[in-house]
């Protein structure tokens, strides 16, 4: 790839990535991600943890007690920020990444958005199964992590370092879509977390995001206003 290149391991260039993300409304610039919640086991504790941990001054992290708990905070924490400012929560693959679906769900309906981080079984599937993995032996690109499909504005599986550079911009995207936002979830294999990348510096230069505010249509609002000037008890 040309050009000047960061070489780091896929979780390190996420967290990187994360952390350059900004919104600007009203000329206030804020961080876009405010903290992660998580609980760490296997498939987020060895590489994003690591790399959560360089960069406790910028994007911190709080332990949660249970999964699904965390998440319904983080939503509670963008609906309270108006959608401005936006939360992470991470978990172990299986049960603690199922925990999080009713919380995904939540966004979903309420169009809130939620970055949802879980670990996921071994792209090259040489470990299988893995502890707590589903062992759905007749489609082995299956894992507990599929039950997001239905749940969420978009997700993603990453079985390829490079695969964030597309992934993490659209999924952002889909978070600050204002008619159509929710909850993002990308499930992160856990040998292609650990694997090193050339990634272009471009990626993790600052971007500042600026979130469109959809105006009425004013045909609609004439058609409105000569209701109510028709009528005779005028209601709104």
């Amino acid at each position: 790839m040309k050009g000047d290149t960061v070489r780091l391991t896929m979780a390190q260039a996420l967290v990187r990535y994360l952390c350059n993300q900004f919104t600007e409304i009203d000329g206030e610039r804020v961080h876009l991600f405010a903290g992660v919640f998580a609980i760490f086991g296997h498939g987020n504790v060895t590489c994003l943890s690591e790399a959560l941990e360089a960069v406790q001054d910028e994007l911190p992290t709080w332990r949660g007690q249970n999964e699904q708990s965390m998440a319904l905070a983080a939503i509670a924490y963008a609906r309270a920020k108006r959608r401005r400012q936006i939360m992470i929560a991470t978990s172990s693959i299986g049960p603690g990444a199922t925990n999080m679906v009713t919380a995904a769900a939540v966004a979903h309906s309420n169009r809130l958005p939620l970055l949802l981080l879980s670990g996921d079984i071994f792209a090259n599937r040489r470990p299988d199964p893995v502890l707590q993995q589903v062992e759905h032996f007749n489609n082995p690109t299956t894992s507990v992590n599929d039950a997001f499909k239905a749940v969420t504005r978009y997700w993603d599986r990453i079985t390829h370092p490079e695969q964030i550079i597309s992934s993490l911009p659209q999924a952002v995207a889909a978070m600050l879509d204002p008619a159509d936002c929710g909850p993002a979830f990308i499930g992160l294999c856990q040998d292609t977390q650990e694997v090193a990348c050339d990634y272009p510096a471009v990626f993790f230069e600052p971007k500042v995001w600026h979130i469109p505010r959809p105006r009425p249509d004013r045909d609609q609002l004439e058609r409105a206003a000569a209701l109510l000037k028709a009528a005779k008890r005028p209601l709104i």
